[in-house]
């Protein structure tokens, strides 16, 4: 493609997405994708909650911690980022030099959005003794107004950094909020924001699972909601379910948390059982519609034409660096 034609096609991409350009259906994307990764010097971070298709063509797997570490300490010149615009925007945070791009930038997070950066600011401001706590599935704002942030991996760590009598704000979801809380022993302020995944998942019909599966262990992602973790065999963060699954003698486990994850679990343990939680909804299982939007037909165009790209103005990026550094600071020292 010469340069003119690659021009005309970003500027299309850009006003209209991916919506215009058509796949020749032969096309190994599979192969291309990793040409491409070859030929650009491109590193593929994929989620968890990622479809298959992409958790196998990506360089390295995670949760929200493990993704970030990667991004910090990669020599790659350009990140792609198969997740959700706030884990490609902590990505761009760490790299100001670096080119990342997502396959789709509609790929948002119902828990992000349920924070938004002037509303916070005025609820910080209510609270002038506080030190804020920010899950890391959050705006680069809400980073920006953070003194430090978690994840679902490292939440307990980093809460217990602070002294007992230290206040403490913890946003953007109430519910890992509330089991750090028990957890810990504290009583911390609490932003009332949730992610639709993990709360829409249904006590009933888990409870009746449970009843044809006797010996299936029920494990959960702290984001769900506290009815749910108090019959939980095993609470942990995506990566921690998946190791709990790998180590744990049970053959047979009803999960708790986005459905992407049991990809990696049946690739660990073939010879086990997993069976996907039921929302409360009339669906078999609970996805996240924000995670599924990325598909391997956009990844390959979208490292082909290295767009969408994140950009990000430097006086909030640097803002928004300070609590993630402290974060992977504390997380070094733990030895996560």
């Amino acid at each position: 493609m010469n340069t003119d034609t690659l021009d005309t096609a970003r500027a299309a991409i850009e006003k209209r997405g991916f919506l215009d350009i058509e796949l020749d259906p032969t096309l190994d994307l599979f192969a291309e994708i990793e040409k491409l990764k070859k030929e650009k010097n491109a590193l593929l971070l994929a989620h968890y909650y990622q479809e298959p298709d992409i958790q196998d063509v990506a360089d390295y797997i995670g949760d929200s911690l493990g993704l970030a570490q990667q991004a910090e300490k990669t020599k790659a010149d350009m990140i792609v980022f198969a997740g959700v615009h706030f884990m490609a925007e902590t990505a761009k945070i760490l790299n100001p030099a670096k080119k990342v791009v997502i396959p789709d930038l509609k790929a948002g997070c119902s828990l992000s959005d349920s924070c938004p950066p002037p509303l916070f600011k005025k609820f910080k401001e209510q609270h002038p003794d506080h030190v804020v706590v920010s899950y890391i599935n959050c705006s680069a704002g809400i980073k920006a107004l953070s003194d430090v942030i978690c994840t679902s991996s490292n939440a307990k760590i980093v809460v217990e950094s602070f002294q007992k009598e230290q206040k403490i704000i913890f946003a953007p979801d109430k519910n890992l909020g509330a089991y750090i809380n028990k957890v810990t022993g504290r009583d911390m302020v609490l932003w009332n924001g949730a992610c639709m995944v993990h709360e829409i998942f249904s006590l009933e019909k888990i409870t009746k699972l449970k009843v044809r599966h006797p010996n299936a262990k029920l494990i959960a992602h702290p984001e769900c909601e506290d009815p749910v973790l108090r019959i939980a065999d095993f609470i942990g963060s995506t990566t921690g379910l998946l190791k709990y699954t790998q180590t744990d003698p049970s053959q047979e486990y009803i999960v708790a948390t986005e459905t992407g994850i049991l990809h990696q679990m049946m690739k660990a343990s073939p010879g086990k059982t997993f069976i996907p939680a039921p929302p409360n909804n009339n669906c078999a299982c609970n996805d996240c519609p924000h995670m599924k939007l990325n598909t391997l037909e956009k990844l390959y165009l979208c490292i082909k034409y290295e767009l969408p790209e994140i950009i990000m103005e430097e006086e909030l990026r640097l803002a928004a660096k300070k609590p993630i550094d402290r974060m992977l600071e504390i997380s070094a020292r733990a030895g996560l």
